[in-house]
């Protein structure tokens, strides 16, 4: 070969006469040779033709090489011997070759759509598709499948644009450990466009996780469908949402919005279990701000119509926020050490220590005297859970409603809250839905639930009641009495009418209640009850004497009606306990109910109100 890789030059004088061996006839050569070429003994103009091309000479002499080997065997018998050494050699060179060869197209692969468009990527701020990669899974543990996989399309130009993978890298590694399956798009090919072939990679990385059990992390950096594949990519994507829907509570589904995600790419992630947005450098839109502005005049800037806090505190399609994509991957790495692999096993245990006990002793004078005085709940889930182990999930999103993950002596547990320092902890749509979503993805991986309660009812309002505020807040109580594992709730103040019954009350089916003595379990509060019940005789009462008669009807009808020991007494409250010994209770009930088993009524699925 010379040095551009092409055939060598044909030789400019003939190869020496060749000396046949004794007893052979002087042509005999010639006419193997001729039999080998396929050509008559007698050179044609066609066989001169060929000859004189470099790949022509190149094959004749191989070819006059072979004959020469087999006539000196005939005169030397050690000729064996040294065909064999090299034929070694040949083997050698050719293995050599070939890993030449394996080493180049790897490196291909991995550059992508070329250096140019990888300093680009950089230039944006953003890391490539294999450091991302790198980053988030632990150091050399990333199996990649399918790195060369191209389209099979031509049109626009697509036939010029061929990259290895296509725009997507697949494959398995490890979090701490622990088996993953992940795929990551490619901006630098074709904007990370989705195609028909990122749809085959995808779904069958998809189906092989389902199938083995593996959590699935979706690195996102995409500008949406490749239109220029027309139908082919659009049913890709239904391939992709069908695949995330079968998915759907059998494996967790983590996605990190790294770029942008617009039109009908977002359902996928909106149908995976979190969402992580990397703040300045990642959005979701259906339309972006150009077909807004075009088709309704509205001016918006894309982080406005689809940035990382308008989906984590607005929408709340974003479960959590990093400032970067390094702190985006830190978080998925913290988030899967309280998931379960798949809906087959128990969330991970870390080993209980003492130096994770928390001061429960504070939790005795946490709630206020003024029963309209607010407090943050998380002084309380703080209090409860072991040190350090709350992770707030939908932080800016409702925030009248504090949800997340914790751990009690090492066990992993949901918890449930309503939040007095926003709206009072009433419930309105957003609360509802956020709630809801996240009961039931506790209870599809086997996450026990903990409820802390302090709400005195939905939020009332015009705007709520249009909106839906029945068919949303309908959907708690039925994430609730839909979910079988272990349920335990504590009553830290109000718990007033409807928003009592949601909120993990005995009626549907929670396990253990306590309550503290604080607690006020009423279809309403007093002074509301008060002002309902004895309207007339208030109002019959002198003036001066009104206020005082008021104090004396709500503090009767708390002892009467709102004090907890009355719902204990029915038994609707398993007991009344002194909120220091909230942590002991709950991690005794979680412990005894850690083996729960339940009967289900056969039926295909329920119908949630939506």
């Amino acid at each position: 070969m010379s040095d551009n890789g092409s055939a060598p030059e044909p030789p400019e004088s003939s190869p020496p006469a060749e000396t046949p061996s004794a007893g052979t006839p002087p042509d005999s050569g010639k006419a193997s040779r001729s039999k080998v070429l396929g050509v008559p003994s007698k050179t044609s103009g066609e066989a001169r033709a060929v000859t004189a091309t470099k790949a022509g000479a190149g094959l004749v002499a191989a070819v006059r090489a072979l004959a020469r080997r087999r006539d000196k065997k005939r005169v030397d018998p050690d000729a064996d011997s040294a065909e064999a050494d090299a034929n070694n050699l040949e083997t050698t060179a050719s293995t050599a070759g070939n890993d030449d060869s394996l080493t180049e197209r790897r490196a291909q692969a991995r550059m992508g759509g070329g250096q140019a468009r990888i300093d680009a990527q950089h230039a944006r701020g953003k890391l490539t598709v294999r450091e991302r990669i790198n980053r988030l899974l632990d150091p050399k543990s990333f199996e990649e499948l399918g790195p060369y996989v191209e389209h099979r399309h031509s049109a626009f130009g697509l036939d010029r644009q061929r990259h290895a993978g296509d725009g997507v890298v697949t494959g398995f590694g490890y979090i701490d450990g622990r088996r993953v399956a992940v795929f990551a798009q490619d901006f630098t090919v074709l904007g990370g466009s989705f195609s028909e072939t990122q749809a085959l990679k995808v779904g069958r990385l998809l189906e092989t996780a389902t199938a083995s059990g593996l959590p699935v992390f979706a690195l996102l950096d995409s500008v949406g469908a490749r239109i220029q594949e027309g139908i082919w990519s659009l049913a890709g994507f239904g391939d992709l949402f069908w695949r995330n829907t079968q998915a759907s509570g059998v494996v967790p589904q983590i996605s990190l919005m790294l770029g942008p995600c617009a039109g009908g790419a977002v359902y996928s992630p909106g149908l995976t279990d979190f969402v992580i947005m990397a703040r300045g450098s990642s959005y979701m839109f259906i339309t972006g701000p150009d077909v807004i502005r075009t088709v309704t005049g509205e001016e918006v800037d894309a982080e406005t119509l689809g940035g990382a806090d308008t989906h984590a505190g607005g929408s709340g399609v974003a479960h959590f926020v990093a400032d970067d994509e390094n702190a985006a991957f830190d978080l998925a790495r913290q988030l899967l050490g309280y998931l379960p692999s798949n809906n087959a096993e128990d969330p991970p245990i870390v080993e209980a220590e003492q130096s994770l006990e928390p001061d429960v002793a504070e939790l005795d004078n946490l709630i206020p005297e003024a029963a309209e005085e607010a407090y943050d709940i998380r002084d309380a889930i703080t209090r409860i859970a072991d040190r350090h182990s709350f992770l707030e999930v939908h932080a800016d999103f409702a925030p009248n409603a504090v949800v997340g993950f914790i751990r009690l002596k090492g066990r992993v547990a949901a918890i449930v809250s309503n939040q007095p320092e926003h709206l009072a902890g009433v419930l309105d749509i957003d609360a509802s839905d956020k709630i809801a979503r996240f009961i039931r993805f506790a209870d599809s991986f086997n996450i026990p639930l903990v409820t802390l309660i302090d709400c005195p009812g939905f939020l009332p309002g015009a705007d709520q009641e249009r909106n839906g505020i029945i068919r949303h807040g309908a959907k708690i109580v039925y994430a609730y009495s839909e979910a079988t594992v272990p349920k335990v709730s504590v009553v830290l103040r109000k718990a007033y009418g409807g928003a009592y019954i949601v909120m993990s009350s005995k009626m549907i089916r929670t396990d253990v209640c306590l309550a503290w003595p604080t607690a006020e379990v009423a279809v309403m509060g007093a002074k509301g009850a008060v002002s309902i019940l004895y309207a007339r005789q208030l109002k019959q009462e002198l003036p001066s004497k009104r206020d005082a008669e008021r104090a004396r009807l709500e503090d009767e009808f708390e002892k009467q009606f709102n004090s907890p020991f009355v719902a204990a007494a029915t038994g609707h409250i398993d007991d009344v306990i002194h909120p220091r010994e909230t942590r002991a209770r709950v991690v005794a009930a979680l412990d005894f109910l850690k083996d729960k088993q339940t009967a289900a009524m056969p039926k295909k699925h329920g119908n949630i109100p939506l």
